[in-house]
């Protein structure tokens, strides 16, 4: 906890204030049925960004650093004859950065606030969808690559399937989706992990493991699943089985052990999910 705190400039009151806005919001969405979820997470992102206006500042001061990192772990997927999509792209730098990598990238996400900001520097290659925050408007068999950053554990768990469907369809046979998310065994990763250590109460709507979310790949029909296994921008392909059994000898452990443990670099390096899925 201490840890956490040591790496962001925000006072404490800071902290609660965002704490109890986005426990709020996400109680929106997880009381929401199907339907209704349908464009309420656009407003309940517009919201937050609205009255969290330190989220923009934050994601700017630390833009450089992360998409270095994650251009890094993209390298090895990207030619220049491809198309590349990014779901939920958050300040949109990694698609305007891969963009210059690739023949056409698009990037949805369910607020157009993310994209503000860009002006004249938006690359003409480049397509912004705005998206109910489960459909893709996103033509089938039409993507190579398709790459998401912290977006899975947003989402409501009903709605996580039906959108991975929608992954699927999109991207051409052998095209390739890389899924990088938190792993719940060190969680909470959202604002609530300042506050409570057991489940995510904030915008995390479900956190997984690397075992659970690949159940949920093959469901939709992704038949070969790797992992990345590393830090810092310098990854490796492995099978899945080193984090999975990492993960059942994680849970043997008492829960505060084991979240301590989990959330050291060395073990992070292996079962911190970066999920490769192929069509």
């Amino acid at each position: 906890m201490l840890v956490k705190f040591k790496r962001t400039n925000r006072l404490t009151p800071e902290l609660r204030q965002h704490y109890e806005i986005e426990k709020s919001l996400a109680q929106r969405l997880r009381s929401a049925n199907a339907d209704e979820r349908r464009g309420l997470y656009s407003i309940v992102y517009d919201e937050l960004y609205s009255r969290v206006p330190w989220l923009k500042s934050e994601m700017f001061r630390s833009r450089e650093h992360d998409v270095s990192i994650q251009k890094k772990l993209l390298a090895p997927f990207l030619k220049k004859n491809l198309t590349f999509l990014e779901v939920g792209p958050g300040d949109c730098s990694v698609s305007v950065a891969v963009s210059k990598l690739v023949k056409q990238a698009v990037a949805v996400d369910v607020s157009e606030v993310v994209k503000k900001g860009w002006n004249k520097s938006w690359p003409k290659n480049l397509k912004f969808e705005i998206s109910d925050g489960v459909s893709l408007p996103v033509a089938h068999d039409s993507v190579d690559l398709a790459y998401s950053h912290q977006l899975m554990e947003h989402l409501h768990p009903d709605d996580a399937v039906e959108q991975l469907r929608q992954i699927h369809h999109a991207l051409k046979p052998g095209g390739r989706y890389v899924c990088v998310t938190p792993n719940r065994l060190y969680g909470p990763s959202d604002i609530s992990g300042f506050f409570d250590d057991q489940e995510a109460t904030g915008l995390h709507l479900k956190e997984y493991t690397n075992r659970e979310l690949a159940r949920l790949f093959r469901r939709v029909g992704f038949k070969r699943l790797h992992i990345l296994i590393g830090a810092g921008g310098h990854y490796f392909v492995s099978p899945l089985f080193p984090a999975v059994i990492l993960e059942w000898l994680l849970r043997l452990l008492p829960h505060r052990m084991s979240r301590r443990v989990a959330g050291w670099l060395p073990i992070r390096a292996v079962i911190g999910i970066r999920l490769i899925a192929q069509k």
